[in-house]
């Protein structure tokens, strides 16, 4: 084993033996009361997703202890196995929230969705523990704030190379809240961590299929075994994030450790630089892009007979992972800006119910995604990536060209949800898995959650009821 000495991985084991409720501000409170909403919400919009149902199955055919529930069924399992299924369901239909960068060399959109496999690993421990809603509430908080920073650390080869940060770097944040609801002492939350380090995994690779929402499930899945695993006693490298060989420098050939020493709550990435969260149910990089489109359609009423050809100008940070010209299905359709802008000029709404096999392949969305052409900008790829730029012209049969610039979407730090728009995401999606009124008791149990004795009422209100 390595030698125990002031490193990351310690850095990481002191934060979350040092956090409580109460050492968390008002203002980052709020914030996370936004992700628990946001989070349960996109959990219940996944569960009738085909790689839900998938998963559900194979949990369903392990007979597993029923010790925690699976959103938005009847259905209870283990928590490692309900860790998995929310994890998937919560990225199901990549409507959960993203992580913002904070220096240009950072790659936004490409760091971690941190809010869903800490939230489908705090929610099955806390269940099975028996945790109060303000350790639940705290956890969830040292699980996000621990996989953001890690990601905003380690080098961005890590993902340009192509790894998926929610599966590689969202297994700590999801060990961190198992380790701190499960009571780990700290000797087990570094064999925990080092136990994650050999277990984090997702590559981009599978972008647009079902296998991008398995890396959410996974992680999760992968930070409840790892913390029951230490706290029965097994053992890992106690310094695993650090060293040559430790997950830092194999995944990213590095990182810059002091965006974590002594940054770990100093601010809180709730805080500052906040994270995203997504108004369409696809991939955030699109988002700006889809936004000013709409503001364009709507401010000039453009209907679509009327758009001859949409161009959008962007780096490759924006191309390369949006790179299904052809979408097939609605997974791919996620991950292409020809569907994604070709669908707000047909309906004006990119919704859950848009992107499906049978809207993507229908012959109007094929002939308006033939009139949107995405080309590589090297001026909006010289301005950095820390945001998600592009330039956007849409030509009129007529002849006019409507131009503007895209940086920033709705749900992002400059452009907030209200609270009201949060739980109207949270009521679209739970629309069909849940009655109106346990939706509504849902979203009462959200805003005083650190008021509960334990998290009993508050997973029932979120599963099926017969």
């Amino acid at each position: 084993m390595s030698t125990i000495e002031r490193t990351v991985t310690q850095e990481v084991v002191d934060y979350i033996h040092g956090m409580s409720l109460a050492a968390i501000p008002s203002n980052v409170q709020y914030e996370l009361r936004r992700c628990l909403a946001d989070g349960l919400g996109v959990m219940l919009a996944g569960v009738p997703a085909g790689c839900s149902r998938v998963v559900q199955q194979y949990v369903d055919e392990q007979d597993a202890p029923a010790k925690a529930a699976v959103v938005g069924t009847t259905m209870r399992t283990s928590p490692s196995l309900a860790a998995l299924a929310n994890g998937v369901a919560g990225h199901a239909e990549d409507y959960d929230d993203t992580q913002l960068s904070t220096t240009p060399d950072r790659v936004y959109g490409l760091l971690t969705h941190p809010t869903v496999p800490v939230l489908a690993s705090a929610l099955a421990v806390a269940e099975e523990t028996g945790a109060s809603g303000a350790a639940f509430l705290a956890a969830l908080g040292t699980g996000i704030e621990v996989s953001c920073k890690l990601a905003e650390a380690i080098s961005p080869t890590h993902y340009m190379q192509g790894f998926h940060t929610t599966g590689t770097v969202g297994v700590f944040g999801a060990t961190a809240a198992a380790a701190q609801l499960r009571g780990l002492n700290a000797q087990q939350t570094r064999f925990a961590l080092g136990i994650a380090a050999s277990k984090g995994a997702g590559l981009r690779a599978n972008f647009g299929t079902m296998t991008k929402p398995y890396h959410a499930g996974a992680a999760a899945e992968n930070g409840v075994v790892a913390a029951r695993l230490a706290a029965l006693g097994y053992q890992a490298d106690p310094a695993a994030l650090d060293g040559p060989w430790g997950f830092f420098q194999v995944t990213g050939g590095g990182a810059e450790p002091e965006r974590v020493l002594g940054r770990l709550g100093a601010p809180y990435t709730l805080e500052w630089p906040g994270v995203s969260v997504k108004p369409y149910p696809c991939g955030s990089l699109a988002h700006p892009t889809m936004d000013a489109l709409l503001d364009l359609l709507t401010t000039h009423d453009i209907a679509p007979e009327q758009v001859e050809e949409v161009r959008v100008g962007a780096g490759r940070n924006i191309l390369q992972p949006l790179r299904y010209q052809d979408p097939q299905g609605g997974l791919e359709g996620k991950f292409s800006l020809p569907f994604c802008l070709g669908i707000l000029v047909l309906r004006r709404r990119a919704g859950v119910a848009e992107f499906t096999d049978d809207v993507v392949r229908s012959p109007e969305v094929r002939a308006m995604m033939a009139r949107v052409h995405p080309y590589h900008s090297p001026e909006v790829e010289a301005m950095g990536t820390e945001r998600m730029r592009s330039v956007l012209d849409v030509r009129l049969t007529d002849g006019r060209t409507l131009h503007c610039e895209a940086s920033t979407s709705r749900g992002t730090p400059e452009r907030p949800m209200s609270w009201a728009e949060i739980e109207g995401k949270f009521r679209d999606c739970a629309h069909g898995v849940l009655p109106d009124a346990q939706v509504a008791s849902a979203l009462a149990l959200i805003t005083r959650v650190e008021e509960l004795d334990d998290v009993g009422p508050l997973v029932s209100a979120v599963t099926a009821r017969g």
